[in-house]
C-alpha cells in the first residue's frame, strides 16, 4: 500500500459480541510497553515472524511426531492452529 492510500485512523469494532478485541489490544499494549496503536501494529508484524519460525521448528528433522504434535498443540491460538502430520501447516481463523 503506498502512502497516499494509507488512512488517517482505522476503526476496531469492540462492540456487538467483540469486547475481547479491546482486552486483546489492551494486552498486546501492556507486553510491548506502548500505546494502543503501535501494540496492534507490532502484533500484526509479529504474527507472521512467529508463525514462520513455529512452521520451522515443527519441521526439524531431529524432533519426534509426538514432540511435533506436543509443541504444535501449545503453540495453537485462539486464531492460529498448527497440524502435524507427515507435513506441517497451519491454519489461520480466517481459512478454519
Amino acid at each position: 500500500m503506498s502512502h497516499n492510500e494509507t488512512p488517517g485512523s482505522v476503526r476496531i469494532r469492540t462492540d456487538d459480541d467483540n469486547e475481547w478485541r479491546f482486552d486483546a489490544i489492551q494486552k498486546a499494549a501492556r507486553f510491548y510497553d506502548c500505546n494502543r496503536s503501535n501494540a496492534v501494529a507490532f502484533a500484526c508484524e509479529d504474527v507472521d515472524q512467529l508463525v514462520a519460525a513455529a512452521t520451522r521448528i515443527l519441521e526439524r528433522d531431529d524432533l519426534t511426531r509426538e514432540q511435533r504434535r506436543e509443541i504444535a498443540e501449545t503453540l495453537s491460538t485462539r486464531a492460529v492452529s498448527f497440524d502435524v502430520e507427515t507435513s506441517v501447516s497451519a491454519t489461520t481463523k480466517g481459512e478454519m
